[in-house]
């Protein structure tokens, strides 16, 4: 008995749905910037392998899915780092406020 390529890839895919899951959900906040970072650089080798996907296939359908693989790898990779830069922030020191500076009375009122 042979199973066919689409179980294998789905099995696959479902795995991959439940350890990615458990591994997110398990992080510590502090290592969450540095996962963040991580997961980003994997999406940018996605939008790679969803350029080859757009570009070598010769059927449409093909291309239009590498095509969407490549818009919606894009958007992850850019919220991403937008999200990154976010909470990378958040660990600035925040400078102190300036005090406003003295105005002069205005004509005819006292000081």
């Amino acid at each position: 008995m042979e199973i066919s390529h689409t179980i294998i890839n789905l099995i696959i895919f479902v795995l991959a749905i439940y350890v990615g899951y458990h591994v997110v959900w398990n992080v510590t906040p502090a290592l969450h910037t540095p996962l963040m970072a991580v997961t980003n650089a994997i999406s940018a080798i996605i939008i790679v392998g969803a350029m080859l996907a757009a570009g070598l296939t010769e059927g449409l359908t093909g291309q239009v899915a590498g095509t969407l693989a490549v818009a919606l790898a894009a958007v992850n990779v850019f919220g991403g780092f937008m999200v990154t830069r976010r909470m990378l922030e958040m660990f600035k020191k925040k400078e102190p406020k300036a005090a406003k500076p003295a105005t002069a009375p205005a004509a005819g009122e006292q000081a």
